[in-house]
């Protein structure tokens, strides 16, 4: 089984020039937790999800973590939740992906796929065809495809 047989052919993505703004409402409004970015040519050039949010207005200077009993204390990180997130919202999406995009080729295969998607321990994979985006594969969507035949 390949990536176009599975892969969802709706695909929300946002463009190199929007705004976390911009992908903040898609998430909201279409309740998802990643997009692929694209540049006019619908070419996938990053991927931005909810971790990529989460590490940016999350507190993060002096971090110490507590190993018996695994919190998260912060000391001198004096900055606001809210100014935070309002500075997020007006920055480029590009400002806060993070590293190399993953993404498949439409006639990729299932198992392949299923490696890249645990080894790299990502949740979704953006699709393309000659270059161009054309779908998105998840785990959920591999999986359900694996197994159907097998209940």
């Amino acid at each position: 089984m390949q990536a176009h047989e599975i892969m969802i052919n709706e695909v929300y993505k946002v463009k190199e020039s929007d705004t976390v703004r911009s992908v903040i409402e898609k998430f909201i409004q279409h309740r998802i937790s990643g997009v692929p970015v694209v540049n006019d040519k619908n070419e996938i050039i990053a991927y931005v999800s909810d971790g990529d949010i989460m590490r940016y207005i999350g507190k993060h200077k002096n971090l110490v973590i507590d190993s018996i009993f695994y919190i998260a204390v912060v000391k001198g990180d004096n900055e606001e939740f809210e100014e935070r997130a309002q500075r997020l919202l007006n920055l480029n999406v590009m400002e806060i992906v993070a590293g190399k995009v993953f993404k498949v080729s439409w006639d990729e295969e299932i198992e392949d796929i299923a490696a890249i998607l645990g080894k790299k321990q990502i949740k979704k994979l953006p699709v393309e065809r000659n270059g161009v985006l054309v779908g998105i594969i998840s785990r959920g969507d591999v999986i359900r495809h694996s197994f159907k035949s097998l209940l």
